[in-house]
């Protein structure tokens, strides 16, 4: 496999899949350039060779279809800001190769927004399902995938994934155009080799203890990646929305908080797994409860009550929306001492400053063990929110960029993104 320090961009272009899903606000103004910066050294790495750079993503959900919200024109601005040159653009991905072959040493040109084709995603768009016609409506699309991915291939000389985000996906952009390269000329970039070195670490390169915290809201959600790591983890603590599930197998009264109720064998099928397995399942007995979270403001309604009760012991008319105090403990216990620790999903409703402390204790704990010599990886959505929030971000060893990404690799998948460089 090619690898990005050993290759010499010198005269070459070099296509790039990036990740530049960022937040725009109303404005169309970036509000987290944090994809943006990550995706940097690979970019510059390119430049400083005396390469010339091709730069594709996509943006938000367009389905196929051009939407001017999700023009990457929007950030073509910020991008020339943090690469320090100026950055071209065409308006059409499918039909830059006059602006590619015109491009020089050291210059960039940045496609439009990859999903406005619905080759990209490589979906028939406009059928159903059900529909008769859909197998041969996918079988055209997949033929019509490849030509786009074909034509993408066409304007440079190599190819670099460097979008772990979408590793996940077998996308024209992230895998299938790989095949129009040979194994001399394609290679992840420095983000993608990082990503893929974390979850190496915490799944094949184990130091223990190894302790993984899942959270969030619900047990189907996370069953397959909760299934793998028990054969993996020497503890497994379970937080959030899901305790209640756990919570109301056993026949505990759970008021108004989040159940899935026929998903109560599979919670009772996790805790024997964990038995045979000789993990240690760690649950919350305690969490906070109210009767008036608003979720639309994500604050406690005028007059609301907030307690503390028993998890399987939660009054009618309340939800449970925290760990407790006795829960944060249980969870800084068992994360202390641990060499290998992976965290995804909060402890609760971390959004609203009142029901923060649960994850909070698990970062707080997270970072303590860092210090100490632990490796730790945060990954999906909210529990990157949540260290950040916490100011933790510098105190744990690395972040994902990725979230269903990261999630399929830890559930033990290959990621097509990756295979299509590795082989």
């Amino acid at each position: 496999m090619q690898n990005i320090d050993n290759y010499s961009f010198a005269g070459k272009k070099a296509i790039v899949r990036v990740d530049f899903n960022v937040p725009l606000n109303e404005e169309g103004k970036i509000t987290d350039d944090t994809r943006i910066r990550g995706a940097l050294p690979t970019l510059k790495k390119v430049l400083a060779d005396g390469g010339a750079l091709i730069i594709m993503s996509h943006m938000g959900k367009p389905k196929g279809k051009v939407n001017a919200k999700f023009s990457l024109s929007q950030i073509v601005d910020a991008v020339s800001e943090k690469l320090g040159v100026p950055v071209q653009f065409a308006p059409d991905c499918a039909k830059a190769a006059e602006a590619a072959a015109a491009l020089k040493a050291g210059e960039v040109l940045m496609l439009e927004n990859l999903r406005f084709y619905p080759e990209e995603e490589g979906k028939p768009v406009g059928i159903d399902k059900a529909d008769p016609a859909y197998e041969e409506a996918k079988k055209a699309m997949k033929a019509s995938q490849k030509e786009f991915a074909k034509t993408l291939a066409s304007y440079a000389d190599c190819y670099i994934n460097d979008a772990f985000g979408t590793a996940h996906r077998k996308h024209a952009s992230t895998a299938v155009i790989a095949d129009y390269f040979d194994a001399d000329n394609k290679m992840l970039g420095y983000l993608m080799q990082k990503e893929v070195q974390a979850v190496d670490n915490v799944l094949s390169n184990i130091k223990r203890p190894f302790v993984a915290i899942m959270g969030g809201s619900k047990v189907s959600s996370k069953i397959g990646i909760i299934e793998n790591l028990l054969g993996k983890v020497d503890k497994l603590i379970l937080c959030g929305g899901m305790t209640y599930t756990f919570s109301k197998a056993h026949g505990g009264e759970i008021g108004d908080s989040i159940v899935e109720m026929d998903k109560l064998d599979v919670a009772l099928g996790v805790e024997e797994l964990a038995k045979k397995n000789g993990v240690e399942l760690v649950l919350g007995t305690d969490c906070t409860a109210t009767n008036g979270l608003d979720f639309g403001t994500m604050s406690v309604k005028e007059g609301a009550e907030i307690i503390t009760c028993p998890s399987n012991a939660v009054p009618a008319g309340f939800e449970g929306v925290d760990a407790g105090v006795e829960s944060q403990k249980a969870f800084a216990a068992a994360i202390e001492g641990a060499k290998t620790i992976l965290w995804n999903g909060p402890a609760g409703v971390f959004e609203c400053d009142a029901f923060t402390a649960g994850s909070r204790a698990i970062g707080e704990a997270i970072a303590k063990a860092t210090a100490e010599g632990a490796f730790s990886l945060i990954g999906g959505g909210d529990s990157v929110a949540c260290v950040n929030k916490f100011g933790l971000a510098d105190q744990v060893s690395y972040i994902s960029t990725g979230g269903g990404a990261l999630l399929e690799a830890i559930e033990g998948k290959v990621l097509p993104g990756v295979a299509a460089i590795q082989g």
